[in-house]
């Protein structure tokens, strides 16, 4: 008897020691606080697939369209002249850029000329006894001869005899080589090809120039060309003669130009083309940085949206029922800040600006943009 009051007795401990324990630990346990879930407020702007036209956005340099170097072929002393021989000189078309000295050179050519007339004079009565019928033709020359004009042309001979005869007493070449010092004359005056702005000079009034001395170089200041580097995808939707719009860096002017020239070559490093477009304005300088707006083609039913939102490459997050989902979209063309997509139906709510942490199926609370 005493036996099984013993076991009731430890049975009772154990059983309160548990008790005990459990109680303990229930005392101990803290109570977590309720999450109440708040949706987030998100902007969304609604879906209307349009026609967009795709631009190629490029950067380049005006180049002067004409642009040429101002080189010496003679040798002497620059004049001065009226206007300077210094960059950011004005010029207008056929006005003189500068004149070396022709004093040596004129003197040379006096001296070869004044012999020439001497041959033709010594040839006359030969002329007259043995072609008495070209006789006149030749005094009519000889008597319009003048030392401080061009040569006139010399008279055509009627016969293999005449001819013979001029050639024998040197006169075709006394007159080619009077011709060439003539031609020769015109490089001590260099003329402006066309209007435009000295924009290097290399030499100074008073200079001595030599042969094949470099002077400075002008350009047209109204026709540029800038030369852009088009990747090799776009090529075929441009044409020599689309039209262009230049920009300035700071977006402050623009101006409208056209493709004149594509190159039929593509650089292999880079796999772009080069295209040349043209530009005429008053107010452009060669060296200045434009950007370029290039229209290649019209996209139809498509959607334009910040790039910042595109996700996972191909995905934005839609709304439906107030909750975010994924929708695969088909990229058409990445503009700086935008993409144009494809794939999107009308009047789907699209997520319009970064929402952190936002995964599919969040709740959502919308506000239209």
């Amino acid at each position: 008897m005493k036996k099984y009051i013993s076991i009731i007795i430890a049975v009772s401990l154990i059983a309160a020691s548990v008790f005990i324990v459990i109680l303990f630990i229930k005392n101990k346990e803290k109570k977590k606080p309720k999450v109440n879930k708040v949706s987030k407020t998100v902007v969304v702007t609604v879906v209307k697939n349009r026609t967009i036209p795709i631009e190629i956005n490029a950067t380049g340099s005006l180049i002067a369209k004409n642009k040429i170097d101002i080189y010496s072929e003679v040798q002497g002393v620059l004049n001065i002249l009226r206007k300077d021989f210094k960059a950011g000189t004005v010029f207008t078309k056929g006005e003189t850029l500068l004149s070396i000295n022709t004093d040596e050179a004129l003197s040379n050519l006096q001296a070869v000329k004044s012999s020439f007339h001497n041959a033709l004079i010594v040839m006359m009565p030969d002329i007259k006894v043995d072609f008495a019928s070209e006789y006149e033709k030749w005094q009519n020359y000889l008597a319009a001869f003048e030392m401080d004009k061009s040569l006139a042309k010399l008279p055509k001979s009627n016969s293999e005899r005449e001819k013979f005869f001029i050639t024998g007493k040197n006169i075709y070449t006394q007159y080619y080589t009077v011709q060439k010092l003539e031609i020769g004359m015109r490089k001590y005056t260099i003329k402006a090809p066309y209007s435009g702005v000295l924009t290097e000079a290399m030499v100074t009034q008073g200079s001595l120039i030599r042969q094949g001395q470099k002077l400075g170089e002008f350009i047209n200041s109204n026709t540029y060309e800038v030369e852009l580097a088009i990747n090799s995808s776009f090529i075929d939707f441009l044409q020599i003669g689309n039209l262009v719009t230049l920009n300035n860096l700071e977006q402050s002017k623009s101006w409208q130009a056209k493709i004149v020239r594509i190159n039929g070559k593509i650089d292999q490093t880079t796999q772009t083309v080069r295209v040349f477009v043209e530009v005429t304005a008053n107010d452009l300088r060669e060296g200045m940085y434009v950007e370029a707006d290039l229209q290649a083609r019209s996209e139809t039913n498509v959607f334009e949206v910040d790039r910042k939102l595109l996700f996972d490459k191909n995905k934005l997050f839609a709304i439906e029922d107030s909750v975010l989902f994924a929708v695969k979209i088909i990229p058409v063309h990445f503009n700086e800040k935008t993409v144009v997509v494809k794939g999107l139906t009308d009047g789907m709510k699209l997520l319009s600006t970064l929402v952190p942490g936002a995964y599919e199926g969040m709740k959502v609370k919308l506000k239209l943009n």
